[in-house]
């Protein structure tokens, strides 16, 4: 059901508008999630991510093995890179592997 009339529904001009967004919009979505200790500490629950913040997987393939240092935050695609999170190509070449914002 919908609640504000000046505010559309539409999945697809929601999705329109969500990648179309200009780059101070999508800092504040691209936020990460606090741990307890800095939670207390700066009494946020979740900061925008910036390059050199240390991070750790809390989903997926990576999750929990290891803290790793945000080396560019890509706002266009909504992906982060980390620093020792890397694949190798079939060429052999290795790559940063990237990860959507809310990993």
């Amino acid at each position: 059901m919908k609640f504000n009339p000046f505010e559309t529904s539409d999945p697809s001009k929601n999705c329109k508008h969500h990648f179309n967004d200009p780059s101070h919009v999508r800092r504040n979505i691209m936020l990460h999630h606090l741990s307890k200790v800095l939670w207390r500490k700066y009494n946020v629950c979740s900061m925008p991510i910036h390059k050199d913040d240390e991070v750790q997987m809390v989903r997926g393939h990576y999750k929990g093995q290891q803290i790793g240092k945000v080396v560019w935050v890509y706002r266009k695609e909504y992906v982060i890179y980390i620093k020792r999170v890397q694949c190798e190509k079939a060429k052999g070449t290795t790559v940063q592997w990237a990860f959507t914002h809310a990993m």
